[in-house]
């Protein structure tokens, strides 16, 4: 039994959560304290996810002309800068935490993605 269970279904389903929780969260959370750009970061990488989305070749996808290889790049991409991004902007407190654990689930999700789906390395 392979541990990798997040099919492009999951995935897809998961998306737009995703993408209006980073554009919310930041709001409710009150992130912004160490440096006015832990708020932004999430809020413009919540309408690009949300765009993406939209553009993806999956069932959820409007306009389907983005291959989900290519979205499944697109998230790792994003989970490393915000793995790093605390670091890189100077972020600290609840700043740092949320944008480590998001680039951590991130990173998670696209690891535990179903072999035909990764990206290869």
């Amino acid at each position: 039994m392979s541990v990798r269970f997040v099919t492009r279904s999951i995935h897809a389903y998961l998306d737009y959560p995703v993408a209006f929780a980073l554009m919310g969260l930041p709001f409710v959370l009150g992130l912004g304290q160490s440096n006015p750009m832990a708020l932004w970061l999430s809020v413009a990488t919540g309408v690009a996810a949300f765009v993406l989305t939209v553009l993806t070749d999956h069932h959820l996808g409007i306009w389907r002309v983005l291959p989900y290889k290519f979205h499944l790049a697109v998230d790792l991409l994003v989970g490393v800068v915000f793995l790093a991004a605390p670091s890189l902007f100077g972020f600290s407190g609840l700043d740092a935490i949320y944008y480590w654990l998001n680039g951590a689930a991130v990173v998670a999700v696209i690891s535990l993605s179903t072999p035909e789906q990764r990206i290869a390395a």
